[in-house]
């Protein structure tokens, strides 16, 4: 099975180019702003839509800018180092979710000193949209042919114009379920009722971690840093351990507490 050959340029107008890449972040933004604010404006929310506005360009700052240096420190040092202009070209892709979610860190820490919030607070009432632009973002990949899974025989298997003549898990599309669907559901359920302090965020890291370390095991590892350890082991899942246990200790911790999370 071929995957789809989608031109990764959604709009041209001249010389101006926008990539599907870079349009996915864009819609899942929106997104993220447009179900915040309406989650604010429910009665005893504790918020209101118009600071959902201004989080979400900090938080827009923390992912371009943490994802962007969070790739080439982690995935590809050596050629940032010899190539840094390169850094500037974010619509060819390279964008790490792990340095992303540090931007993403700091900006909610940054927001909560701003208004008088604790870091949980904001981070519980945001992280149930985040999963959004995970999932919009994978899917910008499976459309750059970018990230694809390893040689496989399943039936959907796909051969990518990237990934040579075998076909190939659709890992993107894996991710697309697990990171973006499924954990947005997990924590749209899991957030609609008041929890205590730290839960969502928790919940989030857990869920997010879990999914990201599974897919690991069918995703190809990125070529520039290949397996780290015992032939199996990936950046991704060196990564994402530690997410698992902080969320692991994060929901222990916030179900002693008895105080109910804002969101």
């Amino acid at each position: 099975m071929l995957a789809p050959n989608i031109d990764p340029v959604a709009i041209q107008l001249g010389p101006l180019k926008i990539h599907w890449y870079g349009l996915m972040y864009v819609i899942g933004l929106v997104a993220l702003w447009y179900l915040a604010s309406r989650r604010a404006r429910q009665p005893g929310s504790g918020w209101k839509p118009e600071e959902v506005g201004d989080f979400v360009f900090y938080g827009a700052l923390g992912v371009i800018l943490g994802g962007r240096i969070g790739y080439m420190l982690f995935y590809n040092l050596p050629h940032y180092a010899n190539h840094p202009l390169d850094a500037l070209k974010v619509w060819e892709g390279g964008m790490s979710f792990h340095g992303g979610l540090i931007g993403v860190l700091l900006a909610m820490y940054y927001f909560g000193r701003k208004t008088g919030r604790t870091f949980f607070t904001v981070a519980d009432f945001f992280a149930p949209w985040v999963p959004i632009g995970l999932g919009l973002g994978r899917l910008g990949n499976f459309i750059n042919h970018e990230l694809w899974g390893k040689v496989s025989d399943v039936p959907w298997a796909m051969v990518f114009r990237t990934g040579g003549p075998l076909p190939r898990h659709p890992s993107q599309l894996y991710e697309l379920a697990l990171e973006g669907v499924a954990l947005f559901a997990l924590l749209w359920w899991f957030s609609r009722k008041p929890r205590a302090t730290g839960s969502v965020s928790g919940m989030f890291l857990i869920g997010y971690g879990l999914a990201r370390f599974v897919v690991e095991f069918v995703r190809e590892p990125d070529m520039q840093l290949g397996y780290l350890a015992f032939g199996w082991v990936t950046m991704g899942q060196v990564l994402s351990l530690p997410m698992i246990l902080a969320g692991i200790g994060l929901l222990v911790w916030a179900t002693k507490r008895p105080t109910p999370s804002s969101s």
